[in-house]
């Protein structure tokens, strides 16, 4: 459904020339600068501009984001109903409107700015101000104080679902710092408030007792049977430590070391939660340390040494902490938008750092977020220095650009990779362009190469590219014939899959 206002602009000839001027928002200028796109995928659609360049976009069909030629982004209404009358009772020439004024210094504001307008271009502005708020059927009495509410909420849910990006270098749009929530501190508060509930159930004379000692309280036992929000209260009793939380931290020992498995972020709660514990050198706790650190930890000394070492499970300075420790909590916690915001602007900010571009480049693909991964892998792959390692770096690559749809860019990266290691044409391989690809072809490496080529020839059938398919498939059988038997086998179910999809485009050998 279109918003009342927004159709009573474009149709309203009059209305959208007082809209326009003095009031900078023309639907005649319903475009922006360049292709942009929202990050969590919502519809984007460019229903106004400025005359400096920006552009008002309506977002999911109701909210209002307006994006500066400049590069900065944010929400600035709930409707277009809602911006007209901001952008109508608090116009842009008010520079002096600010959030820390009273209604009585808004109106002032207010006052000085128009007295300037009419001054420097808008003689009639009093008259255009009405009759723009009158047609529009707007409120000229709501408090200038709610006005100023409405958009600074509105900005303050800018992220992490209204993420603004270029859509052809994928870097986010920038969002005043004020306005942006911490993802450490969105993370952290649910185990915060959790940690105090319970700080309040578990006495701390219990302090100098065993875990056997400690009260096995129904609301105890609800708080701590949720993993995720366990995790959440780990951090947070290691960013605010006191001695009376040693009883609490003897549970959350005890059932993470019982639910302790595969996957990494359970260990890195158990590790966490076990550092905790001995950090306080309890000959109490011993046993359980010892069970949970199989025999690492055999005395309270060797608990101090041993939780001193393994500190690095939580770094007590935030600003030095990995910030994939937020990503993957946000994560856990469902936060799925948060910790795509977060991993773009680490993405933007990251310079010739291969560590941080990979682990960038893995997070990104394990959100499905495949174009962003694909911009941090390419990054990545120009850093590499040796031919395993940019044949390994090429490969992903090419996985990447195949998932995000573009067949050719991934063929380019597949290219990189038979090029580092010295595949130089369809019929021949020439030798290893160093001695860290000698043997690849009899390595798992020569497997993956290859299974991302039978993935590429599919694809391309798939997707009609007759002559990319025919190619790749010429690179298949080369890379069938050269690498290991063994693999060879492993891959025969897509390699057969994929010569009869090239078999079936005819005049073509499979």
């Amino acid at each position: 459904m279109t918003d009342r206002v927004l159709e009573l602009l474009r149709t309203r000839p009059d209305l959208a020339e007082l809209a326009a001027f003095p009031f900078n928002f023309d639907v005649e200028r319903a475009y922006h600068v360049e292709e942009v796109h929202l990050a969590s995928g919502a519809s984007l659609e460019p229903i106004a501009g400025d005359d400096t360049g920006g552009t008002y976009f309506l977002c999911g069909g109701r909210t209002v984001l307006h994006a500066s030629s400049d590069g900065h982004a944010s929400l600035c209404a709930e409707s277009v109903t809602e911006a007209l009358e901001i952008l109508v009772r608090l116009p842009w020439w008010c520079e002096e409107v600010s959030a820390e004024l009273d209604e009585e210094g808004l109106r002032a504001a207010v006052r000085a700015g128009d007295a300037e307008a009419r001054e420097e271009f808008a003689p009639d502005l009093d008259a255009q101000r009405a009759a723009l708020l009158a047609g529009l059927g707007l409120s000229a009495e709501r408090p200038l104080a709610e006005l100023v509410a409405m958009d600074e909420a509105a900005t303050r849910r800018t992220e992490p679902d209204h993420l603004l990006l270029n859509s052809s270098e994928l870097c986010a749009y920038q969002l005043e710092e004020p306005y942006r929530q911490p993802l450490r501190e969105l993370v952290l508060a649910p185990g915060r408030a959790a940690l105090e509930r319970l700080r309040e159930q578990i006495p701390e004379q219990l302090i100098d007792q065993g875990p056997a000692q400690i009260p096995d309280e129904p609301r105890v036992r609800e708080a701590l049977a949720d993993p995720v929000l366990r995790a959440g209260m780990l951090r947070a009793a290691w960013h605010d430590r006191r001695d009376g939380d040693l009883p609490l931290l003897r549970l959350l020992l005890e059932r993470e070391d019982a639910e302790r498995g595969e996957r990494a972020e359970r260990a890195t709660a158990w590790r966490l939660a076990a550092v905790l514990v001995a950090r306080h050198g309890r000959d109490e706790d011993v046993p359980l340390l010892r069970k949970a650190t199989y025999g690492q930890v055999t005395d309270a000394a060797g608990a101090v040494e041993w939780a001193r070492a393994g500190a690095g499970a939580g770094d007590q300075d935030a600003a030095a902490e990995d910030p994939f420790t937020w990503i993957e909590l946000a994560l856990q916690q469902g936060r799925v938008e948060n910790a795509r915001v977060e991993l773009i602007r680490l993405l933007d900010d990251t310079g010739p750092d291969p560590d941080r571009l990979r682990g960038l480049s893995r997070a990104l693909e394990r959100l499905g977020d495949h174009a962003q991964a694909a911009r941090a892998q390419f990054n990545l792959l120009s850093l590499q220095d040796t031919a395993r390692d940019r044949a390994s770096e090429a490969y992903v690559l090419a996985r990447l650009e195949r998932l995000k749809g573009d067949l050719v860019r991934a063929e380019r990266a597949l290219g990189r990779a038979r090029a580092a290691v010295g595949i130089v044409g369809e019929d021949m391989v020439g030798p290893p362009p160093d001695e860290t690809v000698s043997t690849w072809h009899r390595r798992r490496l020569g497997a993956l190469i290859t299974e991302q080529h039978l993935e590429l020839t599919l694809a391309a059938v798939e997707a009609g590219e007759t002559e990319l398919a025919r190619s790749t498939m010429a690179y298949c059988r080369l890379l069938l014939r050269t690498i290991a038997k063994s693999s060879t086998k492993a891959l025969s179910g897509l390699s057969t899959r994929a010569k009869w999809a090239v078999a079936g485009l005819g005049g073509a050998k499979g």
